[in-house]
């Protein structure tokens, strides 16, 4: 054995033997957890103050317990002698800070933390005090046995030293069965810069395929709950993504980083009032999804306050009766209305604005009044009623079934802004008997949450991770944007897989839409996981689509492209998946939806029983092309490429997604002529 093998055996012994003591420590870690859970229910309190402290305790505890197993760290940071701030520090990097004593030196840092900052952006032109950065290299599927460390690698930044890492290659090559994994332990520095945005900055990121755009925002939002952990308990955080399925594909990320409790959500969840049960014809969801929508919800609404034929309000007092004459009635209204307030508090001030005068009129001749005469006055029958005729409560779904059921309504509401072939297309073929039997269409809900907006301010986020931001629509980025007011965002997307009708096709224009039109725009174009023979093959299409973005490469060089021409699909598919299955990996057969029924078909018969795209973890699965935005196989067998294409209307970005799903493989087969 050379010295070199023994020095390297001996290494791995001493960081295994470390490793068990940071398992013990973190043993003893969610054992205290629940103890201080139970010493925190006894608590000598308030009762809102021991509720508050119960809680955190139990999150506390909760969020512990449900760390999932794994390699407790995966880096290291040695500090020169000579760093002013850790000097001759040595620091263990990992997914959560582990100590045997809160007041004691951690034994591993959080990767969150300040210092481990470092880690993903000390090099050899700037070694930020770091002398030897150390990457750990474990077991694939590593459960956290020490066992599991097989290598480590050794960067000596302070001599000028800089190296390509094999074990990071390896990590981003690793085979993809199950859910997303975090990237933690990968981290690049233009990805870092992102992740460590401050919580005030809303960040735009335009990340083409296999650049970790999702895993970016993710890890953002880790890094937010970490440094903000009070405000964003109070102001809330919210992942969204464009399908459930999506969602059950990420969902294990934020819970490996330490963070439990996250809302994830699709926007169509977060902002239904209804079951969407109803459809649209193209036409009609595409008016439905414009902009220009929002002013004629806004002019239908605001079109039941008027005071025509208003008369004066006289409110009885035991022998008096105090009024307010309608001309003064009128302008109180008036003023309202110019104050633009949302419509039920615009009603509620009108309300407050009367009764002040009613009181005035009182106390000159009483003196002061309690308040149990203003509430009296608030409620009482008379005012209510000429309130109710000047700024009446509402619904959302009264006003939207009105537009739509109403060609005169419809028409007033949208005059000069949608032409009459549009306005016909919003109205209901078959009206329902009222709202309350309505069947709602997705594009509905979008319509309804707008009018709800205007009526009342929904309770906002104080941070929002908005993933495949470019296949929003106008109206629902108004609705994302009503929910951020106050808070951040954290958009992804890519222009070239924009696949909806209304799919954003600059991000100046849809930054706009989400209220935040000064947010930084970043491209990240590396990518780790798509090999650059399939972007080389997907930046062929990406000529023929309508968007002005820079072509992506790659870091990686071991994928394989094979092209199947045929003239029996099915068969081939069939050989095709069959080949595949015979390597490593998830295996991910993507159709035309019309096709994906037949394809699944002919490989049951073949004995294969494909799972679908929502069983995680499935060795193999068919899925039809329209859901497979955002997801990854090891090895993607793409079927007919020219039936995804001429699909549907933006069938060519469809099928760049499709083409970009591969992260080591992909097999094209055709019977058609390739559509690039």
């Amino acid at each position: 054995m050379t010295s070199l093998d023994s020095a390297l055996k001996d290494a791995l012994h001493t960081e295994r033997a470390y490793h068990d003591t940071c398992r013990t420590a973190l043993a003893a870690m969610v054992e205290g957890a629940a103890e201080q859970v139970v010493v925190g229910e006894d608590v000598s309190a308030s009762g809102a103050d021991a509720e508050v402290l119960g809680y955190r305790l139990r999150s506390q505890a909760k969020a512990m317990r449900e760390l999932p197993p794994g390699p407790l760290f995966f880096g290291r940071l040695d500090f020169a002698d000579g760093d002013p701030a850790h000097g001759g520090q040595s620091y263990h990097v990992g997914r959560v800070r582990i100590t045997e004593d809160p007041a004691a030196p951690p034994l591993v840092v959080d990767w969150r933390a300040p210092v481990s900052r470092a880690f993903y952006q000390a090099g050899a032109r700037d070694p930020q005090g770091v002398a030897v950065r150390r990457r750990f290299g474990w077991a694939p599927g590593s459960k956290g046995d020490s066992a599991d460390l097989t290598g480590l690698e050794d960067e000596h930044l302070g001599r000028g030293e800089s190296r390509t890492s094999d074990i990071v290659a390896r990590e981003i090559e690793r085979p993809r069965v199950g859910p997303m994994r975090d990237i933690a332990a990968t981290i690049q520095p233009e990805q870092d810069d992102l992740v460590r945005a401050a919580l005030a900055d809303s960040v735009c990121v335009q990340g083409a395929p296999g650049t970790g755009k999702t895993a970016v925002g993710l890890h953002r939002a880790a890094y937010l709950l970490y440094s903000h952990p009070k405000r964003l308990q109070r102001a809330g955080l919210l992942i969204l993504g464009p399908n459930r399925t999506f969602l059950s594909y990420i969902a294990e990320v934020l819970p490996s980083l330490g963070e439990t409790g996250v809302r994830q959500s699709t926007l169509l969840d977060e902002i239904a009032r209804h079951p969407a049960t109803g459809t649209d014809p193209l036409k009609t969801a595409t008016v439905k999804h414009d902009p220009r929508m929002a002013e004629v919800l806004r002019r239908a609404l605001y079109a039941r306050v008027s005071t025509a034929g208003v008369g004066d309000l006289a409110v009885p007092d035991g022998s008096y009766r105090w009024r307010v004459p309608a001309a003064e009635l009128a302008d109180l209204v008036a003023e309202v209305r110019a104050e633009e307030p949302p419509y039920a508090v615009g009603r509620e001030r009108v309300r407050t604005r009367v009764v002040r005068r009613l009181r005035d009129q009182a106390e000159r001749r009483s003196g002061v009044l309690p308040a149990s005469w203003v509430r009296r006055v608030e409620r009482c029958r008379p005012l209510t009623a000429q309130l109710d005729a000047v700024w009446p409560k509402v619904r959302p779904e009264e006003i939207l079934a009105e537009l739509l059921t109403d060609a005169e309504a419809l028409a007033r509401a949208a005059d000069g802004l949608l032409d009459p072939d549009e306005q016909a297309a919003l109205l209901w073929p078959r009206p329902p008997r009222s709202y309350k039997s309505a069947r709602w269409s997705a594009a509905d809900l979008v319509l309804l949450d707008e009018l709800a907006g205007l009526v009342e301010h929904p309770e906002g986020y104080g941070h929002l991770v908005v993933d495949e931001a470019q296949d929003l629509s106008p109206m629902e980025c108004r609705a994302i944007a009503r929910r951020a007011v106050f808070g951040s965002l954290t958009v992804l997307g890519d222009l070239a897989q924009g696949t909806t009708p209304w799919a954003a096709r600059d991000w100046s224009v849809q930054l706009r839409h989400l209220g935040r039109p000064d947010a930084a725009v970043v491209p990240l174009t590396t990518g780790f996981r798509v090999p650059a023979a399939v972007l080389e093959l997907a930046n062929r299409l990406l000529a023929r689509l309508d968007v002005a973005v820079p072509a992506a490469t790659s870091l990686r060089t071991d994928g394989e492209l094979t092209l199947r021409p045929t003239e029996d699909l099915l068969a081939t598919t069939v050989t095709a998946v069959r080949e595949a299955l015979a390597r490593e990996g998830s295996v991910g057969v993507v159709t035309a939806d019309a096709d994906t029924d037949r394809v699944r078909e002919a490989l049951d018969r073949a004995g294969l029983h494909p799972a679908g795209p929502d069983t995680l973890g499935a060795r193999l699965a068919v899925v039809p092309a329209s859901v497979v935005k955002g997801l990854e196989y090891d090895h993607v067998v793409a079927v007919e490429p020219a039936a995804v294409a001429e699909a549907e209307e933006r069938g060519a970005h469809r099928l760049y997604v499709v083409l970009t799903r591969a992260v080591s493989r992909l097999d094209v087969v055709h019977s058609r002529p390739l559509p690039f």
